[in-house]
């Protein structure tokens, strides 16, 4: 089985530690391949530099989903997955929508820690466009640039801590999903210090995937996530082009 993990942030760096914390998780004879943006943000933080990345992420998925069984969004906003969706014939996941869904099969209450405050409206987006956002009872927002370098991480991780254990202590959370694509496998290092269980969206969504592809579920042929076929388009790249045509 072969898994292609999407960062449309043009940082190699995060797309470094989602691949490893994905391999780590990954089952026998399961292939990560992960690929990074060509264009955008650094580190997408706003609706436009997300607006821009879901370009970047089509194009990605268009040319590098050919050979692959499952494709997983790496990126926490979940960036244009309904689209990818629509345009392969094999299974796309979210890693936010991943996480959400493992933590909600584990309590009712989820609280939800994302890193800086401007981006808690595109979480609330992703969140609620999963169908799920009525199981959130709690939300922090930690402000703090230190995890999208290498370094000493010993003070995000008592701040992760410290919100985590304020969620449980003030709002009742049952589980917590830390958003992020560079928190990938920093949940499993720090549960031991977490009163409830704490997910990330690589480490939940490499095994959820796995399990989707072996599923092997059929392609929608009608309906608005049947394949793209006969568009016109101008000026994308001659994969993403012949996606669209069909």
């Amino acid at each position: 089985m072969r898994l292609l993990l999407v960062n449309a942030n043009t940082s190699e760096f995060v797309t470094g530690r989602v691949a490893e914390a994905a391999r780590a998780v990954a089952g026998p004879g399961t292939e990560i391949r992960a690929v990074t943006g060509t264009f955008g943000a650094r580190v997408i933080g706003t609706r436009s530099e997300n607006a821009v990345a879901m370009h970047s992420t089509m194009a990605l998925v268009a040319e590098h989903a050919g050979d692959c069984d499952g494709v997983l969004i790496a990126v926490s906003y979940d960036t244009a997955v309904d689209a990818a969706r629509e345009m392969l014939p094999i299974p796309v996941l979210g890693m936010t929508e991943a996480a959400l869904h493992v933590a909600t099969l584990l309590g009712r209450r989820v609280g939800v820690i994302a890193f800086g405050k401007r981006v808690l409206g595109l979480y609330r987006d992703t969140i609620g466009a999963t169908g799920l956002g009525g199981c959130v009872a709690g939300w922090r927002a930690l402000e703090s640039a230190a995890p999208y370098a290498p370094g000493d991480q010993s003070e995000v991780d008592r701040m992760i801590v410290a919100a985590a254990a304020d969620l449980v202590e003030r709002d009742g959370v049952e589980a917590i999903v830390l958003t992020g694509a560079v928190m990938a496998g920093v949940p499993a290092r720090l549960q031991p210090r977490i009163d409830v269980p704490m997910f990330d969206g690589i480490t939940t969504g490499v095994p959820l995937l796995e399990a989707l592809v072996r599923m092997k579920p059929a392609k929608p042929r009608t309906g608005s996530y049947a394949l793209p076929a006969g568009r016109e388009s101008v000026a994308l790249s001659s994969a993403l082009a012949r996606r669209l045509e069909g």
